[in-house]
């Protein structure tokens, strides 16, 4: 028994190894700053641009800070996947690119994911606790959503923003 616990982890050390020598996924990193950055079409003030930039880039933006266990397999396929996923579902960086009732939906979906506790994801804040949103940075976001939302909503129908139920 002692011997097979011994090969099992023999074995998996190996493997271990191995993957390390395989392709690290492409960096999701940008030299420039998006035409569509959300910063480019609406007022981003600095208070809830820290706060997205702290809590929010890494995974929802062209531009990910990366931690050291990102040089290791299988955590950067990992962090990869989780990226794209992101991305997938809202990126800051082409958020001035989505339509209008996307832009609006979006809006909304942020307000209720951070009142929610939704985001950022507790697998994110657990290794960044300064990420973690507080009441008060919580407030900064919904208050900055609904300014936003009302500005589309001043400049383009109701009807046309708002999914019918």
């Amino acid at each position: 028994m002692r011997t097979f616990f011994k090969r099992l982890l023999i074995t998996i050390l190996v493997l271990l190894v191995l993957i390390q020598l395989m392709p690290k996924p492409t960096k999701n990193l940008s030299d420039t700053l998006s035409a569509n950055d959300i910063t480019q079409k609406f007022t981003v003030p600095d208070t809830v641009q820290s706060i997205l930039r702290a809590s929010c880039f890494d995974c929802h933006s062209n531009n990910t800070v990366y931690p050291w266990y990102s040089k290791v397999q299988p955590v950067a396929w990992w962090l990869n996947r989780h990226i794209e996923e992101g991305k997938r579902e809202l990126n800051f960086s082409e958020f001035a690119s989505y339509p209008l009732k996307r832009q609006y939906r979006k809006l909304s979906k942020i307000k209720d994911e951070v009142n929610d506790g939704g985001m950022p994801l507790p697998s994110y804040t657990i290794i960044h606790r300064y990420a973690k949103l507080d009441e008060s940075q919580k407030n900064i976001i919904a208050n900055w959503v609904n300014t936003l939302q009302d500005s589309l909503k001043a400049h383009y129908p109701l009807d046309s923003l708002v999914r019918k139920k």
